[in-house]
């Protein structure tokens, strides 16, 4: 069973998300609250799987909470769900450590699969929070006009990653194990110049692996 905390100091929008969840088998929600902070006092004597924050918060927003939360308790996999489409907010948080970004746009069932794949290890980006990585701003990003820079199975592993795999799943599918998926997605990144999941996402979709 996935336990998972909800942040969201909008009533209805936090029924609705908790709704979602009870279609679910797999999932149960352990706690709705409605800051950072409450958030940060429950997990301290309680442990739940996965964190979900919505971004504005009082008291302590979600940016704060996800910090912390990935500092102080690793083992959690912290995940936002919020209206923000901001590339920069994006790229930060994922900078940060956090395992999923999901607008509150994002159909139910997609919402579940990816409270499954961010609990499994994976990342989860939906498709409205990649658009809004690839959006042009004055960030510099690797501009790679070709993909020929990377080997046949570097491109296999980017396609993987973009659906979320992690370095276990990769490696089943691909009949290598985790420490070579994980040796090739650092030679991936610095092929590529980028450092981390999201920068692999923009190059792929940039460069017309996945679309």
């Amino acid at each position: 069973m996935i336990r998972i905390l909800i942040a969201d100091d909008h009533p209805l929008m936090a029924e609705g998300i908790k709704n979602t969840f009870s279609k679910s088998e797999d999932i149960h929600v352990s706690v709705v609250v409605t800051n950072g902070k409450e958030v940060l006092d429950y997990v301290k004597d309680i442990h739940v799987d996965v964190v979900l924050l919505d971004i504005d918060m009082p008291i302590m927003n979600g940016i704060d909470c996800a910090k912390e939360l990935i500092k102080s308790y690793p083992s959690i996999h912290v995940a936002i769900l919020s209206m923000h489409q901001e590339k920069s907010i994006i790229s930060n948080l994922i900078e940060y450590g956090v395992k999923g970004y999901m607008l509150k746009t994002i159909p139910n069932n997609e919402l579940i699969q990816a409270v499954k794949t961010i609990y499994s290890g994976g990342s989860y980006f939906n498709t409205d929070v990649t658009k809004a990585l690839l959006r042009k701003d004055t960030e510099q990003i690797a501009s790679n006009t070709s993909v020929q820079i990377l080997s046949d199975r570097e491109v296999e592993i980017v396609k993987l990653l973009v659906d979320g795999l992690t370095n276990n799943q990769i490696g089943d599918k691909l009949h290598i194990s985790p420490r070579t998926v994980d040796t090739h997605r650092t030679n991936i990144m610095k092929k590529i110049q980028v450092k981390n999941v999201a920068g692999i996402i923009r190059y792929a979709f940039q460069n017309k692996l996945v679309t």
